[in-house]
């Protein structure tokens, strides 16, 4: 069951992700995302075929402990952004907020659950919020991580004086090859670099047990 019920969360985790991305975007004054029909929960037009189905889909049937992916890039002009450095942070980051947030929620959903008492309706319910919390951590520290084009790598650029940013930008032409290798061939690496993943989680699993 535990497998069934990851997909659509990590599902609803990436599109919210993504629309966060293209809200931020719009307070920015850059509404190239939202003309595109990029503000909204339908999921279809946020999903990469690679990032959101068959990634996921290899790491669900391997039984990995990661859980992530992505979806296609919200179009972006920052030449429309009131301020080019801190709107581009600000959008980058906006996803990795919008994570964080749900895996709160979901630890404040999964005490209420433990609050009510563990029987064969709330018990799926605590699995889901468990799986959420785990998702969306992943998928939040995931993204801080400065390989382009992944969220971090933005603030990394904003924040480089203008000959390492050019420099750091190209290192992008080869982001996603480094991202596969990351994932697939320097597992002990990546989980070093998620290890608030693990931290925070149990952190919200303590947090949701205190209400048995």
């Amino acid at each position: 069951m535990k497998y069934l019920l990851l997909a659509p969360i990590l599902i609803m985790s990436i599109v919210i992700h993504e629309v966060a991305h293209a809200w931020q975007a719009r307070r920015e004054g850059d509404d190239t995302a939202e003309r595109l029909g990029r503000i909204t929960l339908n999921p279809i037009p946020h999903l990469d075929p690679f990032g959101s189905v068959v990634l996921p889909a290899l790491l669900i049937l391997s039984q990995s402990s990661m859980f992530f992916g992505w979806a296609k890039p919200v179009p972006v002009d920052p030449s429309n952004f009131r301020h080019l450095k801190a709107g581009d942070i600000r959008v980058s980051l906006a996803g990795i907020v919008s994570n964080l947030l749900l895996a709160v929620l979901f630890t404040l959903l999964g005490a209420a659950l433990m609050a009510i008492g563990v029987n064969s309706v709330t018990v799926v319910g605590i699995m889901v919020c468990r799986l959420a919390i785990l998702v969306n951590l992943m998928l939040a520290f995931f993204n801080l991580i400065p390989i382009p084009p992944l969220d971090g790598s933005h603030v990394v650029y904003q924040l480089l004086p203008p000959r390492l940013a050019e420099a750091y930008q190209q290192v992008g032409r080869y982001g996603f090859l480094m991202i596969l290798a990351l994932v697939f061939l320097f597992r002990d690496a990546l989980l070093v670099l998620l290890a608030p993943v693990f931290a925070l989680s149990n952190a919200a699993f303590w947090f949701m047990r205190l209400w048995i």
